[in-house]
């Protein structure tokens, strides 16, 4: 139990940030490209209880932590409250799609480089403190899973907004189609393990990152 509780809390923050980050980029981008709704419904900000959801956000991770913690495997993963975004308000659709959908995944490849950079800067000082070691850790597993779920080519995910917004407009109409199922595919993929095999390559990255600090 006791260290449950303590993985609990050196995952806390990186998944914090990694989700509100995350969900305020999409956002921001949004309103930089002409759609005030994130802004209107107060989901840019900083404040994580704006973008918490309590399955995907609380839930979910903590009962994939509880399952590690009794010698199951499987990579921590969740989601936030998605934020509202009209694609009909950007000034240019299709293409701002794009941007508004990239963001996301962007930011968390910027926080995977900043908890690097954080492990460096441990090792700089001569910190050697195992829960600070432990959280950079965590959180550039984190924000690398993070980005590599939403970067599935499906539907409402980023991936498959960033898909939709690449291809061509008849083809683009037919793909987004998929989105209510979205869900449910990403589901069967998991209950197959290819969401393994696809995320896998990314956490080495994940990995490669926390070694070349090291």
């Amino acid at each position: 139990m006791n260290d449950l509780i303590q993985t609990i809390a050196v995952y806390a923050i990186p998944v914090l940030l990694a989700v509100t980050l995350h969900e305020a980029a999409h956002g921001y981008v949004a309103r930089m490209c002409g759609d005030h709704t994130a802004a209107i419904a107060g989901r840019i900000t900083l404040n994580p209880l704006r973008h918490i959801d309590p399955i995907g956000t609380v839930v979910v991770p903590l009962a994939i932590l509880l399952l590690s913690s009794f010698g199951g495997s499987g990579f921590l993963f969740g989601w936030a409250k998605p934020v509202p975004v009209n694609f009909g308000n950007l000034r240019r659709p299709r293409q701002q799609m794009v941007w508004v959908a990239a963001a996301g995944p962007g930011a968390n490849i910027a926080m995977a480089i900043g908890w690097a950079l954080f492990f460096r800067l441990l090792a700089l000082f001569g910190i050697d403190e195992r829960f600070f070691v432990e959280m950079a850790t965590a959180g550039i597993m984190v924000n690398i899973g993070l980005m590599a779920i939403n970067l599935l080519p499906v539907p409402p995910l980023d991936g498959g907004r960033i898909l939709t917004g690449l291809l061509p407009a008849r083809l683009a109409w037919r793909f987004a189609r998929i989105e209510p199922y979205g869900f449910f595919i990403v589901i069967a993929l998991l209950a197959t393990q290819t969401l393994g095999f696809f995320l896998r390559p990314f956490y080495l990255l994940g990995i490669g990152l926390v070694r070349l600090f090291i």
